[in-house]
């Protein structure tokens, strides 16, 4: 099945830029589909963006568009959001998770996505 494993996020301010990266140990990264969530407290986790599995396909929510860019290098077997121009709304645990198919299964978190990071806390200051 594997692990997937999240870099640290941190406390940044207003227009700073952050990036989160996302590691799979299960050997199997190639063939997956990658994508991003973010879980604000009381709130249910959110769908951020996704990449297929040669980066030739992306998808992102309309509120990180421009902002957020997200990649992979499957040598690395490494997923990456890098985020823009950050805002306190984006404020929130951040979670990488790996499709079950190579290409976009959807922005549900419940449907698609079988394994899933640690999550990662981003704070941005006003």
């Amino acid at each position: 099945q594997g692990q997937l494993v999240q870099s640290r996020g941190g406390l940044v301010q207003t227009g700073d830029s952050l990036t989160l990266a996302c590691v799979d140990r299960g050997g199997a990264f190639s063939t997956r589909a990658m994508a991003w969530f973010l879980q604000a407290p009381g709130r249910e986790r959110e769908f951020v963006a996704a990449i297929n599995w040669d980066g030739g396909d992306k998808h992102y929510a309309d509120t990180v568009k421009g902002r957020f860019t997200v990649s992979r290098d499957n040598a690395a077997s490494t997923a990456y959001l890098l985020m823009n121009s950050l805002k306190p709304e984006d404020t929130a645990i951040y979670y990488c998770a790996a499709g079950t198919r190579s290409v976009f299964t959807g922005t549900n978190y419940k449907i698609g996505y079988g394994l899933w990071g640690q999550g990662t806390q981003v704070t941005v200051a006003s």
